[in-house]
Order: C-alpha cells, then structure tokens, then sequence
C-alpha cells in the first residue's frame, strides 16, 4: 500500500513499515499544505494518509474525503509510543477501504 506521513509522524515509523511504499510530506515537497489541500495532493499518489492529528475528522468533511485516512491515536507523537500500534496498523491497511477513516487507538 502506498502511504503518506504526515509532518507530525516521525518519518522513521517508515523503517517499521517494509511490507509498503512510504513517504514523508516532507519529501513530497507538501510541508505546510494545510489539510484539505495536502488530502486531495495526496489522493493522487497514495493509497492512505497516516497522521497523530486526533481533530483531522472533526476538520474535513468525511463524506468527501479523496483519500482513506489513519489516525495513529497516542498520548504523543514520539517513535516510542507510536510503535506498539504497528501491529494493529499494520491489520487495519489489510482492509482499508477507501476514503475510510480509520482510528489506531493506544
């Protein structure tokens, strides 16, 4: 699956993620893109957008949502604690529809 990290992901999550194509916002060349425009950007290349930002569903309107979306739900966005949602993130791309959200919750 192709995925995108948001600016808040720590970008060597990507080390923990072999079995996908993954790239940073950063790297897309996107840093500062607000929301709607970034999600749209996206659409185009990747398959699901992986953020920590717990109020992105309250912030875009679901119904028409151009990409599937992960959101990584944790008491911070450190490597350390991002990691022991791997494995359940890694069985919820097994089923991600498209222009799904999705919350990985600690």
């Amino acid at each position: 699956m192709r995925l995108l990290l948001d600016e808040s992901v720590p970008a060597r999550l990507r080390r923990h993620l072999p079995n996908h194509s993954v790239r940073t916002v950063v790297e897309s060349g996107w840093r500062g893109i607000k929301n709607g425009q970034l999600l749209v950007l996206a659409a185009a290349e990747f398959d699901a957008f992986v953020t920590v930002d717990k109020n992105l569903e309250f912030q875009q309107n679901l119904a028409r949502l151009p990409i599937a979306i992960v959101v990584l739900d944790a008491s911070s966005n450190e490597l350390a604690v991002l990691l022991p949602l791997i494995p359940r993130l890694e069985e919820a791309l097994q089923t991600l529809q498209a222009k799904a959200l999705v919350r990985i919750r600690a």
